[in-house]
């Protein structure tokens, strides 16, 4: 059976990042995405010109409706905007899919500029969301974030890493980037163990979308029956190839390639 990925999160008009680079993705990966839109964004590789909040009693709706009918394997969760939507996303997993596997990308600013997650939603989110999610996939700013302090080298991305499973998720991926270096590593976080994936530094003009890109194909992985790790190792393969055969897209941070980066890669 195909695996059915639940998308809450938000648009992006230039296709690179949010709701278009999870489809994108998951329909790579051989998922059927289905979308719960919170808000839309007027943005291209060179920034975000505004952003149109969805009202909250229609993000619900659209997962009520999608749930009802064609339900999930998996949902995963991108932009979520401010408190209301994360309130009404939660309420409507409590009822309607509280046993569905959930990837939570807790982004709270976009690569090209922009607040994606109102300050005062960061506490219900910390709540409500992370406590219930199979795996939650923060960078190292949204782990500062999360945790209220600095994360400035490897020894304390490990400690950062093991105490975000202080929030009751299942896992945690954290994910390196934002370190200097040639390499870039990436920690796996589960109960009593902690992996580390380390490569080369890709060199790209077009990283937009990755953290998108990686969760919704972790998130494909575990609808298709993968567990986190499996989901994880190939999800970080599909994403390294996807950066490196990007087209030069836009005079910004152009898009990943996500078609023919669809190529499986088994462990």
């Amino acid at each position: 059976m195909t695996g059915r990925v639940l998308i809450v999160a938000g648009s992006d008009s230039g296709a690179g990042a949010g709701i278009q680079a999870d489809v994108k993705t998951v329909a790579a990966l051989g998922g059927y995405a289905t979308t719960a839109i919170t808000a839309l964004t007027a943005q291209n590789t060179l920034g975000i010109a505004g952003i149109l909040p969805v009202p909250a009693a229609f993000v619900r709706l659209q997962i009520e409706t999608v749930l009802s009918d064609i339900g999930a394997d998996c949902v995963k969760t991108g932009m979520l905007g401010g408190a209301e939507i994360v309130e009404a996303l939660a309420d409507a997993l409590d009822a309607l899919a509280p046993a569905v596997p959930l990837v939570v990308d807790p982004v709270m600013a976009a690569g090209t500029g922009g607040t994606l997650l109102d300050p005062s939603a960061r506490a219900l989110l910390a709540r409500r969301l992370l406590p219930r999610a199979t795996i939650i996939t923060p960078n190292l700013p949204e782990a500062e974030i999360l945790l209220g302090r600095p994360i400035g080298d490897m020894a304390a991305m490990k400690t950062a890493a093991a105490d975000l499973l202080g929030f009751g998720c299942g896992a945690v991926l954290l994910k390196g980037g934002h370190l200097p270096g040639n390499t870039v590593t990436d920690i796996l976080a589960t109960t009593g163990a902690i992996e580390m994936f380390t490569e080369p530094r890709l060199g790209s003009r077009s990283p937009h979308g990755t953290g998108c890109t990686l969760a919704s194909a972790i998130a494909a992985g575990i609808a298709n029956g993968r567990d986190s790790r499996r989901s994880v190792v190939e999800a970080r393969a599909y994403v390294r190839r996807a950066i490196a055969t990007a087209p030069a897209i836009g005079a910004g941070n152009g898009p990943l390639d996500h078609a023919g980066a669809a190529q499986r890669t088994e462990t």
